[in-house]
């Protein structure tokens, strides 16, 4: 129920204005301004009725204490039938002006038809503030909500990083990559809770806040339960074998030791991110907090190769995004200008009415046949490169007549499909 706060100095005016708005509204009374102005502190109604003329503080300076305080719709009432006090009471901005005695159902529709109109604009507000996929802070309203939170006191700003999340859109579709952010975005609010803030950047990107929090740990411990979650919740899409080290990497940057300026913040909350992606990915570093072992030294070899090294290594060739194909096209053509590499390139284009299932069965039967050194790049929904290593003469063709045979044996479980692929090999 809608609180409103009555000022009026004339007791039977309060009973009367109690009597006609009890039933629809919960209502606080009180017979001056300075009352008002502590009842409002205390009891932060959603509007004020107040009499325009009353001693000591009349309607017009209420009007101003308050509105320092807070956006409240404010509505006059008053015997005065002066078109002036009228235009005045406007004109510093009150929702309303109503003229004493006044009739009880048209006081009810005007009290009405303004917290109506209050409730439409702040929507309106909340609506323009959000994310439209993640229902998160968008960027500008939480760089604005952060911006003033850094400055009020201790605090911890988060960058939020999801890693290898291109690779679900570039496989699995965008559908798939949208259902994943919005599964983080709700894990993201279970981990921050109700006195921390939350936005998205923008793609895989996100920002948090959290108000009074320093505890190394329990950061470490949330970070640690957003990867486990968001996993789980991927393999729960995609199947147990969709090969994505999907995870989430997280920089952070106390307040307090780094002051309030949230461009500031921001730029070393992203040193530390940096710090993260370059170790390893999934967890959580804070910035001029790098530990002895992340630091450059004589032992730098050892640590850079478990970083480098695959953490569980699966059957098959590499299911790779689009950059981290061509870094490995690039070298091994390199490789083949100097020294003969035997390697093929090969091009396979599905017909563009298969479903998705089968489609990604082709991916896996391919990713199975091909040698763990070789490398697949899914190019959109229908096309498939491949980077064969140390190939043989006809390796490329045996595939090809191979992948027909597996889909001859396959070819109840999936009627719909045709073998008309269309073939290419490159040699370096």
């Amino acid at each position: 129920m809608k609180k409103i706060l009555i000022v009026d100095d004339e007791p039977i005016m309060l009973k009367v204005m109690e009597r006609i708005l009890s039933d629809h509204y919960e209502i606080i009374c009180c017979s001056s301004g300075k009352e008002a102005i502590e009842l409002f502190d205390s009891e932060k109604p959603d509007m004020v009725l107040s009499d325009l003329r009353m001693p000591e503080m009349d309607g017009y300076e209420l009007h101003c204490h308050l509105r320092e305080k807070s956006d409240v719709p404010f509505i006059f009432m008053t015997a005065d039938e002066s078109d002036e006090s009228e235009r005045r009471g406007f004109d510093i901005g009150a929702a309303d002006y109503i003229r004493k005695p006044a009739n009880a159902s048209v006081l009810l529709r005007r009290i009405g038809n303004v917290l109506n109109s209050v409730e439409r604009i702040q929507d309106l507000k909340e609506a323009a503030s959000l994310d439209s996929l993640t229902q998160l802070l968008n960027r500008g309203a939480a760089q604005q909500a952060i911006t003033e939170l850094c400055q009020k006191g201790p605090g911890v700003l988060l960058l939020l990083d999801l890693d290898s999340f291109k690779l679900i859109n570039d496989i699995h579709g965008h559908a798939i990559g949208d259902r994943v952010l919005v599964r983080f975005a709700q894990l993201l609010k279970e981990a921050v809770g109700s006195s921390g803030l939350a936005g998205r950047l923008g793609g895989d990107e996100f920002i948090v806040y959290l108000k009074d929090d320093e505890d190394e740990m329990s950061l470490r411990d949330k970070t640690k339960f957003l990867n486990e979650h968001l996993y789980a919740s991927a393999v729960e899409y995609m199947g147990e074998d969709m090969g994505i080290p999907l995870g989430v990497s997280v920089g952070a940057v106390f307040v307090h030791e780094s002051g309030g300026n949230f461009s500031e913040l921001c730029k070393k909350a992203d040193e530390a991110l940096y710090t993260v992606k370059n170790n390893g990915k999934h967890g959580i570093a804070f910035y001029g907090k790098a530990k002895a072992s992340d630091r450059a030294d004589k032992n730098g070899l050892s640590k850079m190769r478990q970083i480098l090294e695959e953490r569980n290594p699966e059957a098959g060739a590499m299911l790779l995004d689009f950059d981290r194909f061509q870094c490995v096209y690039r070298f091994l053509l390199r490789l083949g200008q100097k020294h003969q590499s035997r390697t093929q390139f090969l091009c396979f284009t599905l017909p563009t009415d298969l479903s998705r299932e089968i489609v990604e069965q082709f991916r896996n039967m391919l990713q199975t046949m091909l040698k763990r050194s070789d490398c697949i790049l899914q190019n959109g929904q229908f096309q498939f490169f491949v980077l064969l290593t140390d190939a043989g003469e006809d390796e490329g063709r045996w595939i090809q007549e191979r992948l027909h045979e597996k889909w001859a044996e396959l070819s109840p479980a999936c009627p719909d499909f045709s073998c008309d692929m269309e073939y290419t090999v490159d040699r370096f």
